[in-house]
């Protein structure tokens, strides 16, 4: 069983509403990590969840806070929410660098996957930046300089590479579609298990002494439909995934 901290999966909407002379507001607040939680918990792993809002000030500062866990997932949340908590950038207090604390847990032995979104990797507009962070050398993949979203609303159907890993046995050859997915380039050292064309979408990768992973779609709306996160296999990969990288597989 691996202790998973969850990292990111919300986002508050805020809608204008305009009729004619009058206007008003109406704001709504979304988790996306239902699916792939319920996908760790019954799969046997643990797993404590900090929403955007939550990490900006929550998230680990120092190795021995991270050592509470086996593995850090990353899913939509940009790099500057990371790196400027309050205590930075209201308060202009000097801290710990939490990109690079993780960055040197992993080398000692911890695990990281980053989730695809529109605030992962690079993300919408660039605006994740990751590819400017210490993380860049964690990643088993390069990440281009800009927007890195590829949208696919027809659908893109993920198949795996045929390579062996613990990851991917058993799941079916292809899976369902995905409505867009993040363009990454594996490592030379890397192993690429998933792929939709010629990108990779699932790769893992080790550093130092600790294991990474890449996954280039999303766990939730809107690129992953229900079809996806409802597919049998999701439960086995993300179970199988978190097995992998606590070490346990």
């Amino acid at each position: 069983m691996a202790r998973v901290l969850v990292a990111g999966e919300s986002w508050n909407t805020l809608s204008i509403h305009t009729k004619g002379f009058d206007s008003f507001t109406t704001s709504v607040y979304v988790e996306g990590v239902h699916d792939f939680q319920a996908a760790l918990e019954a799969e046997g792993h643990s797993v404590v969840h900090q929403p955007c809002h939550v990490a900006a000030d929550q998230f680990p500062d120092t190795a021995a806070d991270l050592a509470q866990f086996d593995v850090v997932v990353l899913s939509d949340i940009g790099s500057n929410t990371l790196l400027l908590p309050a205590r930075t950038f209201v308060d202009a207090e000097v801290g710990a660098n939490r990109l690079v604390t993780l960055r040197d847990w992993v080398w000692t032995g911890g695990a990281l996957a980053m989730i695809g979104g529109y605030l992962s990797f690079q993300g919408i507009e660039a605006k994740a930046n990751y590819r400017s962070t210490a993380l860049a050398d964690v990643l088993p993949v390069e990440l281009e300089a800009g927007d890195d979203r590829q949208e696919t609303p027809e659908g893109s159907v993920i198949k795996t590479t045929g390579v062996e890993h613990p990851i991917t046995a058993g799941l079916d050859a292809a899976w369902p579609p995905v409505l867009g997915f993040q363009r990454l380039e594996a490592k030379p050292d890397a192993q690429v298990l998933a792929t939709i064309e010629d990108h990779a979408v699932l790769v893992v990768g080790t550093f130092g002494q600790g294991r990474a992973l890449a996954f280039a779609t999303d766990i939730g709306p809107h690129w992953a439909p229900g079809q996806f996160t409802e597919w049998p296999g999701f439960r086995q990969l993300w179970g199988a995934a978190m097995r992998w990288l606590a070490g346990e597989a």
